[in-house]
């Protein structure tokens, strides 16, 4: 289509496929959304990049961790080359433990604020102590020299958020209040993962996934391969890059990788270009 793999991987936020266990930290930019979404497969690999590339590229970091323990994440970003204790001792990660949480807000009194307060609450939907909590988070300190190179949200991921009772209009709100502070106003980055079921039935799948994805810059999207499991090519990813200011003719483009993960690596190809079938 005459548009080069240089061109294309330039504007991304993150080093190209190729690249991908060796985040270049030289390579941030910055006001973009960045949507994660697993389809038949299990898209974490994506988190745990993204995770250790930002904290190598010296960023400050929100992460919403909703599925794993906090150990099972410093555990994997230890293979990455990042230490998630160190960085949260220093102040440049802060997390929000998911698991440990939704306990702990149930044993305190129901005056003291808690980001997860919608479990409490007979109609889950209000997510702004939540909002609240990202925001107190990153927010830059006045008059003190910036020790971060800039503020980034991490969730993973946004389908807990459905499976706990909190509706799809709910969360997109949720997302949209953190673009208008982290990604307008502060000029940081939001990575987020979602789920697609691939279920015709679940329409608040659908209207999370849909919502979130015209208001990305950037969906990396891992799929399951049609064929079912092999040990040499573990899913395919689709990579859809949004220039909303764009031409329409210009605005979209996409490839497509097939990956293997490794201990502690992935190596993307193109597709049908393993080396295990060449």
């Amino acid at each position: 289509m005459g548009f080069s793999r240089e061109e294309y991987w330039s504007g991304l936020p993150f080093p190209s496929p190729g690249n991908l266990p060796d985040a270049g930290v030289d390579c941030v930019f910055r006001g973009k959304l960045t949507l994660l979404c697993d389809a038949k497969t299990d898209g974490s690999f994506l988190v745990h990049h993204f995770l250790s590339f930002y904290l190598k590229a010296n960023c400050k970091v929100c992460f919403v961790a909703l599925v794993q323990s906090f150990s099972h994440y410093n555990i994997v970003g230890q293979k990455l080359g990042v230490s998630l204790t160190s960085a949260r001792e220093r102040g440049q990660l802060v997390v929000l433990e998911g698991l440990k949480s939704a306990v702990d807000v149930f044993f305190r009194p129901r005056e003291e604020p808690h980001p997860l307060q919608f479990l409490r609450e007979a109609s889950a939907g209000d997510l702004q102590p939540l909002y609240a909590f990202v925001r107190d988070a990153l927010e830059p300190v006045d008059g003190a020299e910036a020790a971060w190179r800039c503020p980034v949200l991490l969730v993973d991921d946004l389908s807990v958020l459905l499976s706990l009772g909190v509706g799809p209009v709910a969360v997109l709100d949720f997302v949209h209040y953190c673009r208008a502070t982290v990604c307008r106003e502060w000029k940081g980055n939001i990575v987020a993962l979602v789920h697609d079921s691939g279920d015709a039935e679940d329409e608040e799948s659908d209207v999370l996934l849909n919502g979130l994805s015209h208001q990305s810059h950037l969906i990396l999207r891992a799929e399951g391969l049609a064929t079912g499991f092999c040990k040499d090519v573990h899913g395919q990813l689709r990579i859809l890059w949004r220039r909303p200011l764009q031409p329409t003719a210009h605005r979209d483009r996409s490839l497509t990788y097939q990956y293997k993960i490794q201990d502690k690596s992935v190596s993307f190809f193109a597709k049908g270009m393993s080396p295990a079938v060449l």
